[in-house]
């Protein structure tokens, strides 16, 4: 049985924080070659090697260099600005939440013994002792607070970058588009390290900080863990929410009266929304995703922890096998640096077709070399055979099965991405022909995005069930947590593609706003057409490793209830089941309700100024921009409040009053229901902003054919693309956040609900 690794448990200790701190210290170099750019004015320009060229590109564009420099780094700052402070703003209301929440975790989990000091029989194992349930409060607790803070930090770290880069990527692309990219995508990949690295360190540092009480009780331990994913992501949904409204009621505001009522382009200067618009992108994009995806892999590899502490690995103490889960991570970060490099050295993008495929090879590059890694991986920290434990039976797994497991996650990752991609870009047809039916106006239009939406659900949720299948077949509820490890184990260039779009969006509302030429803006157009549908496959990646994250945890949490089985025809898992499949449809409303309220205020606010402020469309007075900053700033610190609660109180209610019977069917109904709608939501709208940039862009003789901007078929598409704004950055990524939470939650105060839950059926 319990034959060695053949990686020494001190080899495993060494292994993953060197691995993390290579991770931060590339997002470091990265982060000094975007930093080369300059943003001051004058004194860079003079002699030395780049006085000549730099005179070169002033002849080329003809404008004087050093006014644009100085209103790229006007503008620049002014949405670093924005963005800090409704970050600060908002998390000054969620601290005092996670506050409340952590003193809410620490009197349930305290109450399961009645607050006893004494140890306790363990759950699994009733011959053995553990520590009392009061530490397992106090250490939930603490890894809550812990999650959370590392959530927080990884989404602020993020926005700070993308602020930083966006001015940087709108200057170079006066040299052309390669050098653009190349900006861009380096200040994504400093995210993606800073993010995977610190998610992995913090995370490390906490379990052997635990260990020094639990010592050797090791379910105890990775129980009190599972905090840890839960901060990460109630952290994450509401910056996910709240960004998600910020940047929607700006955009829809500045989308309707700008292009539609007033002729004018986006982000003219004019325009009194376009400041909001493009911190939006920032705080809901970046900084949301950011919180959004560590959440994903906090709670995947508390998933996989937990099951593995109760399985072979856990009762034997092999701490190599044990932490199989980071050390996969651990060489993801290796294998995403070394993808890295062949998008920013080893191959140079020179052309506006080139984008788009070098993007796309990062994911496949990085799943090859990934699939190698995790061979190694396994080969080398796994037994050849061990128990995992299924239900109440210890289920025996070769490690080749578990391999198998991690690679078949990486691979439908894969899947859903180009599935993705497919759908939302303007290069196939199905986004051609969204395009194609503006000609007869938006009702068609919107008719095609809803359908073409709907379809595009079909083959992910096909990889996802096969992935489910292979895995569970293989090793158990284990096997399904290390899936969702595989698709998250590239999420540092997952997240550095995510991340380029929102940067380059940025950089072409600068452009347009510092007066650029025509021709700068058109390069900064093709990397945002890229960027969207980069930003698709991110949503894509995080809703498929939600659903497999959130079985994880489910399976964790019917273990750790001490249900045997979840039956459906039992009415009281049926109702659980119904409820749960209504969640995410309260919850789309809630957010997409919040959208249109917050937007129509932008709305009222930017047709006031139109009117009001004398001068203001011939450009000869500045508008506002500040009043509606804080529109958006108010409306979505207020509105993310009801949503976040819907999701955090549902399991608490459900599991207290209805018992763990009742709650395993909502978590599963909602699982069911909410990958469908997160999908086909992130869909439609990719597909409707993409469906009009194909239109302005003109790159083809049937785009050209649907007019100019301003045209009725143009008019019709952003149209669309405003109905879509709500769908693909609000409702369709919270969404996820909605599955796992609840499912983190549920399996945190597990404990609780076992020994308390189920009031009102104990009454009758």
């Amino acid at each position: 049985m319990g034959d060695a690794t053949l990686l020494p448990d001190r080899g495993t200790e060494i292994l993953i924080p060197v691995c993390a701190v290579i991770g931060i210290a590339f997002a470091l170099v990265q982060w000094l070659l975007v930093a080369k750019v300059r943003l001051s004015n004058g004194k860079d320009y003079a002699g030395g090697r780049s006085g000549y060229t730099e005179a070169l590109i002033e002849e080329e564009e003809g404008v004087s260099d050093h006014s644009v420099v100085r209103k790229c780094a006007e503008i620049q700052s002014a949405i670093s600005e924005g963005a800090t402070s409704f970050l600060f703003t908002e998390y000054q209301y969620v601290g005092i939440f996670m506050v409340a929440f952590a003193i809410l975790i620490f009197v349930f989990l305290g109450s399961v013994e009645g607050f006893s000091t004494k140890s306790q029989p363990c759950t699994y194992d009733s011959t053995r002792m553990c520590k009392p349930a009061l530490a397992t409060a106090a250490f939930s607790t603490l890894s809550f607070l812990l999650g959370a803070f590392t959530s927080v930090v990884s989404g602020f770290l993020g926005m700070k970058i993308a602020t930083f880069a966006n001015a940087r990527t709108t200057l170079e692309a006066r040299k052309g588009v390669g050098k653009a990219f190349i900006v861009a995508f380096r200040s994504g990949a400093v995210m993606g390290f800073l993010l995977a690295a610190n998610g992995l360190l913090v995370l490390y540092i906490a379990i052997n900080l635990f260990k020094l009480y639990y010592g050797s009780d090791w379910e105890g331990l990775f129980e009190a863990i599972t905090g840890y994913g839960l901060g990460g992501s109630s952290m994450a949904l509401f910056g996910r929410v709240g960004g998600g409204i910020y940047t929607k009621a700006a955009d829809v505001g500045a989308d309707l009266v700008g292009k539609v009522e007033r002729n004018i382009p986006e982000d003219d200067p004019r325009n009194p929304a376009v400041i909001a618009d493009n911190v939006g992108d920032n705080v809901g994009d970046i900084a949301g995703m950011g919180s959004d995806l560590f959440g994903s892999y906090a709670e995947s590899s508390c998933a996989a922890l937990v099951v593995a502490s109760i399985s072979s690995f856990g009762i034997t103490h092999d701490l190599t096998a044990m932490l199989y889960p980071l050390l996969v991570s651990s060489v993801g970060i290796l294998i995403c640096l070394l993808t890295t490099l062949f998008a920013t050295d080893f191959f140079e993008v020179k052309a506006v077709e080139e984008i788009e495929p070098a993007l796309k090879k990062q994911l496949i590059i990085s799943t090859v070399l990934m699939t190698f890694g995790i061979a190694i991986v396994s080969w080398i920290s796994l037994p050849s055979t061990f128990t995992i434990f299924n239900f109440g039976v210890q289920k025996e797994v070769k490690s080749w099965e578990l391999f198998l497991c991690v690679a078949v996650g990486l691979w439908a990752g894969l899947i859903i991405g180009f599935v993705t991609e497919y759908y939302t870009s303007n290069a196939y047809s199905p986004v051609q022909d969204v395009a194609d039916s503006c000609r007869t106006g938006a009702a068609t239009n919107v008719i095609f995005g809803l359908a073409l939406g709907y379809k595009s659900v079909i083959i992910p949720i096909l990889a996802i069930a096969v992935s489910i299948f292979v895995s569970f077949s293989f090793a158990a509820m284990y096997g399904i947590a290390v899936a969702a490890l595989g698709m998250l184990s590239t999420i540092a260039t997952g997240l550095a593609i995510d991340a380029y779009g929102p940067i380059s969006d940025n950089a072409g509302g600068i452009a347009e706003m510092a007066g650029m030429s025509h021709s700068i803006r058109e390069r900064t157009d093709a990397l945002d057409a890229a960027g969207n549908t980069t930003a698709a496959i991110g949503k894509g990646f995080a809703i498929g490793s939600a659903a497999l994250v959130s079985l994880a945890l489910f399976g964790a949490f019917v273990s750790r209830a001490d249900i045997s089985t979840v039956d459906v025809l039992t009415p009281k898992v049926f109702i659980g089941l119904l409820v749960g499949a209504m969640l995410p449809y309260w919850f789309s409303a809630m957010t997409m309700k919040s959208v249109g309220s917050a937007a129509l205020k932008m709305v009222e606010e930017v047709r006031r100024q139109f009117n009001t402020i004398p001068g203001l469309m011939e450009g000869t007075a500045k508008p506002d921009y500040t009043n509606c900053v804080k529109i958006s700033t108010d409306a979505s610190i207020k509105e993310m409040i009801p949503p976040g609660a819907l999701v955090m109180l549902t399991p608490l209610i459900v599991g207290i009053f209805f018992g763990v019977e009742t709650l395993s069917g909502v978590l599963a109904g909602a699982l069911v229901s909410g990958v469908q709608i997160a999908i086909s939501a992130s869909n439609t709208g990719g597909a409707w902003d993409n469906a009009k940039k194909y239109i302005e862009a003109g790159a083809s003789e049937h785009a050209r054919a649907l007019g100019p901007k301003g045209s009725a078929a143009h008019k019709a598409a952003v149209i669309g693309d405003t109905v879509g704004d709500p769908l693909k950055d609000t409702s369709g990524p919270s969404l996820n956040i909605l599955i796992k939470l609840m499912a983190v939650e549920s399996l945190v105060f597990a404990p609780f609900f076992a020994t308390h839950g189920g009031l009102l059926f104990k009454i009758f």
